[in-house]
């Protein structure tokens, strides 16, 4: 603390004021609390009690606590203060010796109150108020006494020590710091060295003209006599403190004075003429040397002050053997004017300068000073053999930090101001160089400076520094994405650009006025947020003079960054560094720091050469990709840019690497790969050019290069894009194997890996820009091959149609092949993909062939020579084939032997308990090196504030491997971000991750201890850097449950760890280890979901519904909630029933199960208005759940002894009827339940339609995948039967209307559903229904109940009605219940004559029955196509409102029938039957040939369906046909549709869109 107590307390940062915290005692959770809430010096000097408590969730004691803490120490400060002032001030008689005009004569003197002495000029003094609530800056004023007290506290400014600007040298560009101290005034030393004097000056600063002058006249003809006189050289300084009392200042501290006339100053030394002889004043004016104007920096005021210099320099050419008296000049204020006083001669003494009082003997000794001071000009200009610096190694020291070649992943800031046109043409080292953005001060850059020139090599993007401004709600990934941070350079003009209008630069007045506060976030963000500690290198290339913004940019810069240790500069200037350094120095670090860190005098031509060579690749290398001619052209680093979503392989990829480069790293790039790193293409470029032994080509390498060769043959039914698929075991090579296929096909195609992150759109629209790349013609470009990793169907599908899309865009022609998407995925069943779809998918598994087996055992032997075991760990296990007890055998005994005499305390094997944990339970997981160094950090600080009371900084100095502990070198393995190049760590593999985790726990705690621990490391969890990552993967710990179809090797409930602490230690553990969760995450309702199904899924049916009201109170419309908290109330409702005895089922006894039933069937109704009312939510799950509780609470009634019979509960539920045991046990429910046959029904109606608009694939994407309905048109049947059945009572009976007061209608309508008819997706379900029953009977039997119905049929009615006639036509037309088409139609006149009041099936239906048939006469048809016309229009506004905004692959679109070449009913073609002819292919393997189309080519639909006529403009299909109207068919495959005005034939199917086009063929093709 020692060292962090000498800064005021504002200049604390927030890590300072975290170490402070601790010192005190304040708890960890507080510390890091605060530190996350940036609570720096400043507002720890402005934060209040109340604020602790309600902002920062702190309890009274600590708040109490740090208040007190915070006061104590503010008031220690000003006491320190105080006492080194006096200390420090020497008096005016310590000072001159004497009095201060001894010998003058006493000609009126100026009042007292006058002197400069007493008044300095007041500078703005920090003010901290605690109960202001903000900070401010006093006015440039004298500021009162009774102001300054009070809670208002003044802390001193940081008051260090400095050195003066070099003596004699002109033309520097120097400044000094307000605050800072100068050494004491000196005497005389060697003559050379100057001797210093200092003059506040603070109030004759502010005097009239006339008398400025004198007084600066007088001072400087005083000063500098004395030193002619004793011949040595001298500086006076007037701005700087001297030696007086309670000033509130210290002696030589800078203040600096107003200077409004610089000519003033200068004009004043013509008292020299005045006041000397005509002979001494020549002589005089040769060794005073003109004033200097040094400015004063001051980061808290915008006025602009300066130190007024004036040099003595008596060269002996001059003053030999000669004697200086001189007559002061002195403003007499009762005469106004200046007079002047006696003449006298003066002379140093000491740090004075007095007047001679024995000039006989001062004569007498003129000779030997003039001899002394011959002697020490002579040794000042004797020539001496010249000292070079060699700044090419500490250039190359600095960017390195010591290694031999600039890391590929370091990240650099330059801050930089305008260049010189020559230094532009020495820019190649910057061009290589990874540069995250440039803080450009030159306005004219993007015309004519070093932006302008860079852009001509890279892409950048042009900011401002208010564009770094985060929006509320926005996280950094979202920010950094809209700005395209890691993408391209981002580069911020911070003076404003000339050629941006309204954004024109500004003085440095108005620039602190106006862009200072932008500066501070925008620096703060990048260090604070984005770029961690250590991960970039900040350099001032200073390659013009420096101004003050300039100078406040590293301010900011060394605040954030904590220091200057990634801090450099460049100047080929020494006088533009001067200034710099003088400003850096004084401010921030001591002068050798910043000296340590500078390159200067360096030409820049030389800089880059340096730095080129020590650059891993040569500058301004060439890139080169294949073009359809066989070819080559350039591909310019730009426009590679440009196309930031892919990494582009070209065709002399890694080429431009140097020699020295690979020599020293190729064994570390081959290890890394081998221990388990992910294959780079610096491998495969290794071992093609024999550097290092060869990759391994497994065999599916073979079978994938197989299917692209076939891809790649010319076919006229060729498709714009082709999928290939690689489906591997986790660590089997998989990733390998796809990157050898781009690798080995990049001088043939145009090959790139999608990077992840990206949407669907983005990376379509850089595909499509590489594909044709400097390409003449777009219908004549190479196939671009995309390598898409780790990315699941929901993205791949998006890919691919957007690819079509631009595509299609383009009127690529057809048959054109433009893009191969080549995707590479984990999974635990590859096998079984690979059966799905054996011409699409290759599978690479553990498992070795007999070839495999003897490669692995070659490269394992050749290995082993040269690495230990140990560090190709990976390899080894893939060469056993990760035989399952072998790999076992093996793993155990290698973790055994690592972990042997481990120490389990230390903080490095709790970072690897960690890291296995995140690695064994989430996949892809990883911890970022910037977490790891805070949590070694932090140990290591408390380790020192134990034993030393204090903590130290140096830890943060040593490199991050230096700190891991030998076990963690070994099982760690480093990784860097494809995008941010931000490092990271997870364990080698896997399996080494459980078998460590296994071991490491054994016998000390389990799994849910260790994930208690991690939960509450706040270290970890509040770190800024990674921290979206980091919680993505801590909440996938409690959250994410594994997915058969996202790679995992099982579908679960909750997640693995989870079900792992359920299963292994107690579900209450894991009950215990999720609540903890809820409260780290800020009590996430999503957690309090997962308890409340853990909770039921353990019947801890209370708990459950606490939870579950939690969860719906904070998301009260997210349909997933809501859908949770009614199935705590249906498996509370099943628990009861089951608890019921069959004996004793009384309406008292299931009172409770019933009311539990109706709270489920609630929540599942709101959970249902939810997802229709969510434009994003496709979720069905909460009125499919309704109807199970509904039916299971039917068969409950059917199962109890409530009612005498089942007449007798249909009556209760279907009339007003109550009997009388139930009216008091079921008085809170009777309405509901009397509205249970409504809502089943209304519920199954709306299911119907909803299947009959899209296909049902079974789904995983359900959030309660423990009750997906897999089959939901078999469910559907299923439980329309039931309700039927229930609801039914036998029409045989005699008068059972009679007897049950129900409507005749009513019991036909249960019969028809008992039957499995009631709507159209069950009628139409019947054609495709597999069981032995007899369909045409069943269908005919519906007709007749139907017909029962008479002319009491209702929209639904009439829907079914029609349907059974179509699918009874589907099946027999020789059937004597089928009405003829006439009839139907006639029929459909009963449909609402208001299309918006029809049913979307009601609609579809009016398109078959009234499709026109040969036999029409024209008129007919145009009456037919106009109807037809008017239906489609609101079926197509039906089907968007039911698609909302869900994306069409997540809801195909379903067609039920095609247009056949019969008459009447007979020519609606069922789709099963066309299905018929791909029956026997696996789903995929079908649904890839209906999607593709290469259904049609088969000969079987061309004898069933109908050839239409039609023609196509601009990419729309219209039929032929209709005379006056257009009718439009939108088309299935839109890229089977030709960009050019064709004629086309094609197959009609009917949808609940409307028509469809399928196979869009032009005519005589």
């Amino acid at each position: 603390m020692e060292d962090i107590e000498k800064l005021p307390i504002e200049k604390w940062t927030e890590g300072q004021v975290s170490s402070w915290l601790r010192s005190i005692g304040i708890k960890e959770t507080y510390v890091s609390k605060l530190y996350e809430e940036e609570v720096d010096g400043q507002v720890l000097l402005e934060i209040t009690e109340d604020d602790l408590k309600s902002k920062v969730g702190m309890k009274l004691g600590p708040a109490l606590l740090i208040i007190n803490k915070r006061n104590q120490l503010i008031e220690s400060v000003k006491t320190k203060q105080k006492v080194q002032g006096k200390q420090q001030q020497p008096t005016t008689k310590e000072r001159s010796g004497g009095p201060e005009d001894a010998g003058e004569p006493q000609i009126e003197k100026e009042p007292e109150s006058q002197k400069d002495v007493e008044k300095p000029i007041q500078q703005r003094p920090f003010v901290a108020n605690e109960t202001s609530g903000s900070q401010e800056v006093a006015e440039d004023k004298q500021i009162p006494e009774e102001e300054t007290k009070g809670p208002s506290v003044v802390m001193p400014y940081m008051k260090r020590d400095c050195k003066p600007r070099p003596f004699g040298k002109e033309g520097i560009n120097f400044t000094y710091i307000s605050s800072n101290v100068l050494h004491p005034e000196t005497g005389v030393s060697d003559l050379i060295s100057p001797c210093h004097e200092y003059k506040s000056f603070a109030t004759a600063a502010k005097l009239d003209r006339s008398r400025l002058q004198a007084k600066f006249a007088k001072e400087v003809l005083k000063f500098g006599t004395g030193c002619m006189n004793i011949r040595s050289n001298g500086t006076i300084h007037f701005g700087v403190m001297d030696s007086r009392e309670d000033t509130g200042y210290i002696h030589g501290e800078i203040i600096g004075i107003p200077v409004p006339e610089k000519d003033m100053y200068v004009d004043a030394l013509d008292y020299i003429e005045k006041c000397h002889s005509s002979s001494d004043a020549e002589h005089v004016r040769l060794c005073i040397r003109p004033p200097k104007f040094i400015e004063v920096t001051d980061l808290l005021t915008e006025e602009k002050r300066y130190v007024v210099e004036v040099d003595i320099v008596p060269l002996i050419s001059v003053v030999k053997n000669r004697v200086y008296s001189v007559r002061l000049p002195n403003f007499n204020a009762k005469s106004n004017k200046v007079e002047k006083e006696k003449e006298v001669i003066y002379c140093r003494v000491g740090a004075s300068t007095k007047p001679v009082d024995d000039q006989n003997e001062f004569y007498q000794r003129v000779t030997a000073r003039d001899a002394q001071r011959e002697a020490a000009e002579n040794r000042q200009y004797a020539i001496m053999p010249d000292t070079y610096q060699d700044m090419g190694r500490k250039l190359t020291m600095l960017i390195t930090g010591g290694k031999k070649y600039i890391e590929k992943g370091k990240w650099f800031i330059l801050v930089t101001n305008r260049f010189h046109s020559e230094d532009l043409s020495n820019i190649d080292f910057l061009l290589n160089m990874k540069i995250f953005c440039v803080f450009d001060f030159d306005p004219d850059s993007n015309v004519s400076g070093f932006c302008q020139e860079y852009l001509r090599h890279h892409a950048a993007n042009l900011h401002f520094m208010h564009d770094y401004m985060i929006p509320s709600g926005m996280t950094i990934g979202e920010f950094q994405s809209r700005l395209h941070l890691f993408e391209q350079t981002s580069w911020i003009f911070c003076n404003g650009r000339n050629d941006f209008r309204g954004k024109e630069p500004s003085d440095d007045k108005t620039w602190f006025k106006t862009k200072k506060t932008h500066l501070k976030e925008c620096v703060s963000l990048i260090c604070k947020q984005i770029l961690p500690k250590g991960t970039f290198t900040l350099i001032f290339l200073l390659t013009s003079p420096v101004e003050g913004p300039l100078l406040h940019t590293y301010s900011e810069f060394f605040s954030d960054m904590e220091g200057h240790e990634d801090i450099m500069c460049l100047s080929e200037s020494e006088d533009n560094f001067e200034k710099w350094q003088s400003f850096a120095g004084g401010s921030f670090c001591d002068e050798s720091t910043v000296n340590r860190s500078s390159v200067v005098g360096m030409k820049m031509s030389h800089v880059n050469a340096t730095l080129q060579r020590i650059q891993s690749v040569a500058s301004r290398t060439t890139k080169h990709l294949p073009t359809y001619v066989k070819g080559e052209c350039l591909l310019e680093t730009r426009e590679e840019e440009r196309m930031y979503s892919l990494e582009i392989v070209y065709m002399d990829h890694c080429d431009e690497t140097r020699d020295k480069f690979i020599e020293a790293e190729k064994e570390n790039i081959e290890q890394h790969f081998y221990h388990g790193g992910k294959v780079s293409w610096m491998n495969f470029w290794l071992a093609e050019k024999r550097h290092v032994g060869e990759v391994i080509q497994r065999d599916a390498y073979d079978e994938i290069s197989n299917l692209l060769s076939d891809c790649l043959k010319p076919s006229a039914d060729q498709l714009p894009t082709h999928s290939l698929n690689i489906f591997h075991h986790p660590g089997s090579g998989g990733s390998t194997v796809a990157r050898q296929i781009l690798w080995n096909n990049r001088k043939k195609l145009r090959c790139a890996v999608v990077k992840p992150s990206y949407s669907a759109v983005i990376v379509s629209e850089h595909a499509y820009l590489l594909r044709t790349y400097e390409e003449k013609d777009i219908q004549k470009c190479l196939p671009v091959l995309l390598l898409v990793e780790d990315c699941y169907g929901d993205f791949l599908f998006d890919l691919k149609n957007e690819l079509e899309v631009a595509v299609n865009r383009q009127k690529i022609v057809q048959g054109t092949l433009c893009f191969v998407v080549l995707s590479c995925r984990r999974s635990y069943n590859p096998e079984k993909m690979c059966k799905e779809s054996p011409l699409h998918n290759v599978l690479v598994t553990h498992k070795l062939s007999d070839e495999e087996k003897r490669q692995f055992a070659g490269k394992r032997k050749m290995l082993e020579k040269q690495y230990k075991p140990e560090f190709i760990l990976t390899f080894v296990l893939m060469s056993e084939g990760f035989d399952h007890q072998k790999i076992s055998d093996y793993v155990e005994q290698f973790v055994k032997h690592l972990l042997q005499g481990i120490d389990h305390d230390h903080v490095v094997t709790r970072l690897i308990r960690y890291v296995a944990l995140l690695n064994t339970y989430v996949p892809n997981s990883f911890l970022s090196q910037s977490h790891c160094e805070a949590r070694l950090t932090l140990s290591i600080q408390l380790q020192f504030q134990l034993l030393q009371g204090e903590v130290k900084e140096e830890f943060r100095q040593h490199a991050f491997e230096e700190a891991l502990t030998e076990q963690a070198r070994l099982v760690f393995i480093h990784l860097r971000d494809e995008r941010t190049h931000i490092k990271s760590i997870r364990i080698i593999h896997p399996l080494v991750a459980k078998e460590i985790l296994q071991q490491l726990l054994h016998n000390q705690k389990r799994e849910s201890g260790l994930a208690l621990e991690i939960l509450g490391d706040n270290v970890l969890f509040e770190h800024r850097f990674g921290r979206e990552d980091y919680g993505k993967f801590l909440r996938a710990l409690f959250m994410r449950r594994d997915r058969i179809s996202k790679g995992d090797e099982s579908d679960s409930f909750f997640s693995p760890l989870i079900e792992h602490v359920r299963d292994t230690e107690s579900p209450e553990q894991a009950i215990d280890l999720l609540k903890e969760a809820y409260k780290r995450f800020d009590k996430d309702p999503l957690f309090a979901q997962h308890l409340a199904r853990l909770n039921y899924s353990r019947e801890k049916f209370e708990e459950a519904e606490h939870w579950a009201e939690i969860a719906a109170k904070k998301l009260p419309n997210n349909p997933f909630v809501l859908h949770t908290k009614g199935q705590v109330y249906r498996k509370w409702f099943y628990a009861k029933v089951a608890g019921l005895k069959k004996e004793n089922k009384t309406a008292e006894r299931i009172a409770d199960a019933v009311r539990t039933a109706v709270k489920s069937m609630d929540c599942f109704q709101d959970c249902q208005r939810a997802a229709i009312e969510d434009a994003d939510s496709m979720s069905n799950s909460g009125i499919f759940a309704a109807v199970e509780v509904g039916c299971r609470l039917l068969q409950l009634f059917s199962n109890s002894s409530v009612f005498s019979n089942k007449k007798e509960c249909v009556k209760y539920l279907l009339t007003d009827h109550i009997p009388d045991n139930v009216k008091q046990p079921w008085e809170q429910f009777h309405s509901k339940l009397k509205g249970l046959h409504n809502i089943i029904q209304k519920a199954l109606e709306w299911i119907s339609e909803d299947l009959s608009y899209f296909q049902t694939d079974p789904s995983t994407d359900d959030e309660e995948a423990e009750d997906h309905i897999k089959h939901p048109k078999k469910w559907l049947v299923i439980k329309t039967v039931e309700y039927g059945k229930y609801f039914s009572v036998s029409l045989d009976e005699a008068h059972p209307e009679a007897s049950l007061n129900i409507p005749s209608p009513a019991m036909t309508r249960m019969k028809i559903y008992q039957l499995g008819g009631g709507n159209m997706t069950n009628i139409f379900s019947i054609l495709t229904d597999s069981e032995g029953k007899d369909k045409v009977k069943v269908l005919e039997d519906l007709v007749c109940l139907y017909k029962l119905l008479k002319g009491k049929l209702d929209q639904m009615d009439l829907v079914s009605y029609i349907s059974s006639h179509i699918a009874l036509s589907c099946l027999s037309t020789q059937s004597k219940a089928l009405a003829p088409l006439k009839e139907l139609q006639d029929l459909s006149q009963k449909f609402p004559k208001d299309k918006r009041k029809c049913k979307s099936n009601a609609l579809f239906l009016l398109t078959l029955l009234f499709w026109p048939e040969e036999h029409d006469s024209e008129e007919d048809k145009e009456k037919k196509y106009e109807h037809v016309l008017s239906v489609v229009k609101f079926l197509t506004t039906c089907y968007h409102d039911k698609m909302k905004d869900i994306p069409p692959r997540k809801r195909r679109i379903y067609t039920h029938f095609f247009l056949g070449n019969g008459n009447g009913l007979g020519k609606i073609i069922h789709k099963s039957k066309v299905e018929t002819t791909t029956k026997s292919l696996p789903v995929s393997e079908k649904r890839m040939r209906w999607y593709h189309g290469d259904v049609w080519k088969m000969p079987e639909p061309a004898k069933l369906l109908k050839c239409v006529s039609g023609r196509t403009e601009n990419g729309r299909v219209y039929l032929e046909g209709p005379q006056k109207l257009e009718f439009i068919v939108p088309a299935q495959n839109v890229a089977s549709v030709p960009y050019s005005n064709e004629n086309v034939t094609f197959y009609l199917g009917f949808t609940m869109r409307g028509p469809m086009a399928y196979n869009v063929t032009i005519k005589g093709k």
